[in-house]
């Protein structure tokens, strides 16, 4: 008897050419309206700060969560309590609550710290302005997502087999060495899927950047439908950017489990 889950991946996607019928719909709004238009070609300068944010955010907080999970795996009990505290803490925190704290909290103690260390080291000092907003949402979003990502590293890592691990130290292997050729390549098939998850969700939650002013998707159509009064069509483009990506990036990635499956 087939697994459940393979029955539903052999389903037809009906979902997908509804949503490409409403997508193919919207655009041929877009080509015959010219207000549809106009809020189309305003909204893309957003689309890019949008995929800026989202993938340097992204990867920055990848590495974070790598360090942040090797830590967890430390024999160190202070490094994994360390790591753990990070983790929990931050988990707990709204994301909208910690862009916020990040933004008119800590990037002015920040400032204040580099103004601090400027005197003694001959370092020119800075203004709270010259910490531009993208990059409060950029530090905010990476500290977030570390600890979320920082859980799905440690988990790809404890899939590996301790046996071969064991095997590896036996030929002699150095940890650096066991960790690339062994333990690594084996964890990224674990870790591909969610981590293409967390990616999708990250594309969503970076509209939160809005708040601080940041001319992504979001704050273009806020400030386009303030000046036009049309939110259901300014609205209906925001929507459809957003749709467009992530569902996008939704395919690719079942794409790439399928592929992963095979070998």
């Amino acid at each position: 008897m087939p697994r459940a889950d393979t029955r539903h991946d052999r389903d037809f996607p009906y979902w997908l050419v509804l949503a490409c019928a409403l997508g193919l719909w919207f655009l041929y709004r877009i080509a015959v309206d010219a207000l549809y238009l106009q809020i189309l070609r305003t909204l893309l300068n957003g689309a890019w700060v949008t995929f800026y944010v989202t993938v340097i955010s992204f990867f920055c907080a990848c590495l974070l969560g790598i360090g942040l999970a090797l830590m967890s795996r430390s024999g160190s009990i202070v490094v994994r309590q360390a790591a753990r505290f990070w983790v929990e803490i931050v988990r707990g925190i709204p994301i909208l609550v910690l862009l916020l704290y990040v933004a008119f909290v800590l990037a002015p103690g920040l400032v204040s710290l580099w103004n601090w260390l400027a005197g003694p080291f001959g370092l020119e000092p800075a203004g709270t302005r010259d910490f531009a907003l993208i990059w409060r949402a950029v530090l905010a979003l990476v500290i977030a997502y570390s600890a979320f990502l920082a859980e799905v590293f440690r988990a790809g890592l404890s899939s590996v087999d301790h046996g071969q691990i064991e095997a590896a130290q036996s030929l002699g292997l150095k940890p650096w060495m066991r960790f690339r050729h062994i333990v690594w390549p084996q964890a990224l098939r674990t870790i591909l899927p969610p981590l293409g998850n967390d990616f999708i969700a990250m594309v969503k939650d970076s509209s939160l950047v809005s708040v601080l002013g940041v001319l992504d998707i979001t704050q273009l159509g806020k400030v386009t439908a303030a000046g036009n009064f049309r939110y259901f069509e300014t609205y209906n483009v925001v929507a459809l950017l957003y749709l467009t990506m992530t569902v996008g990036l939704s395919l690719a990635l079942r794409g790439l489990e399928r592929r992963l499956r095979r070998r």
